[in-house]
């Protein structure tokens, strides 16, 4: 298994993309070419995806990166294994990957969320090193 950063987009990585994606979210999104063209030119936004020695992709996992006035920080988002792939150690592999490239960067906080109901992502993330913070998360859609 190879973890990649993705610098171009294809049809096969905007299908696969768009599988992991119906994977992660419970409300239907589809994802454009020009949002993923736009996610993978970002500067601070880092696309990696998990393949296969036959070059099936196998899971993704998204990474930004931004400065604030209290440092530069990163968070791990959107985190996926396909069905054929989990419970095979692939997304500790993937957040492994993160956890390293993040180091490169010379970032002082790396940061996730995970919903409560993915029992398997809240026992991986402790076990790679996070602790869980106690905060209130907000969110408004635009």
């Amino acid at each position: 298994m190879i973890i990649r950063e993705i610098i171009a987009s294809s049809p096969t990585i905007h299908t696969a993309v768009q599988h992991f994606i119906d994977l992660l979210v419970s409300s239907p999104y589809t994802i454009s070419t020009e949002t993923l063209d736009a996610l993978i030119h970002s500067e601070n936004s880092h696309l990696f995806l998990a393949f296969d020695e036959a070059e099936n992709i196998l899971g993704m996992l998204t990474v930004g990166i931004y400065y604030s006035p209290t440092g530069k920080k990163a968070w791990i988002e959107d985190v996926v294994v396909d069905d054929i792939a989990r419970g095979q150690g692939l997304g500790e592999k993937l957040v492994q990957h993160a956890i390293a490239f993040v180091k490169s960067k010379e970032v002082s906080l790396l940061m996730l969320t995970s919903n409560p109901t993915r029992e398997a992502a809240n026992r991986l993330y402790p076990r790679v090193g996070f602790s869980r913070k106690e905060t209130n998360v907000y969110k408004m859609s635009l």
